[in-house]
Parts: structure tokens; sequence; C-alpha cells
């Protein structure tokens, strides 16, 4: 499969992008007007997929950003271990067994439906359905 690629200007609110090798989330992009040497330069706040983390970079209009694969599936989950959660994929029937942030884990109990990502390989557990 083809690697998408966008320019910097392009990444708007929502986009996914993939900066310093970290798949993210542009929360907001703030683009200046051309200067006298004729390049835009955009200031991208953006937050990490994987661990919530925020980053803020400026690069110039015209610079390529690759933008990650993100799968989007449903499960049930099974059981909760420590900080890692069982659960069900609710299409293949096949078993995982995903990290569960602190928050998220006050807020699911067995046999909930759960929505979790696959990025770039690393699955990820985003939210109660």
């Amino acid at each position: 499969m083809a690697l998408r690629l966008i320019n910097a200007a392009q990444a708007k609110t929502g986009t996914s992008i993939i900066f310093e090798g970290v798949s993210c989330i542009v929360k907001s992009n703030d683009i200046s007007k051309t200067g006298k040497h004729g390049h835009a330069k955009c200031r991208i706040e953006a937050i990490s997929v994987i661990d919530d983390k925020k980053k803020v970079f400026v690069v110039g209009g015209h610079e390529r950003m690759e933008v990650p694969m993100i799968e989007k599936h449903r499960a049930q989950m099974l059981n909760l271990a420590g900080s890692n959660v069982s659960i069900m994929d609710l299409e293949s029937f096949e078993t995982l067994e995903i990290p569960i942030s602190e928050e998220l884990k006050s807020e699911v109990k067995e046999g909930d439906q759960l929505e979790y990502w696959i990025v770039e390989g690393v699955k990820v557990l985003k939210r109660k359905i």
C-alpha cells in the first residue's frame, strides 16, 4: 500500500499525522502568511494517539507529512488483569490482551463494549462505547 503524504498546511483539526515517528491527531494548525521569501509557517498542536501526550511544533507549510494507517475496531471486554484488559473483537472473535489507561480502567466493567484502534501495528484501547 502506498504511503499517503500531505502538506503541513493541509493538516486541519482532526487530521492524523506522523511527527518524529509518533502518530498524532491535530488539535490546531496556525498558519502564518507567506513572507518575503515565499514560505508560510505552520504551528501545529497535536495529541499522540498512543499515550495522549501533547506535541507542539513549527514546520514550513510546504513540508510533507506522513498520514498513519488507523483501523478502528469494536470489542467486548472479557476481564481486567492489572494494567491489561482481555477483549474479544466483535467481528473476528479474536481474543486480545491490550494495556488500559487508569482513567478508562475506572469506567469499564466486564461485558462492556469498547473501541480499540490499530495504529501502525500498535493496538490502543480508546474508549467505552
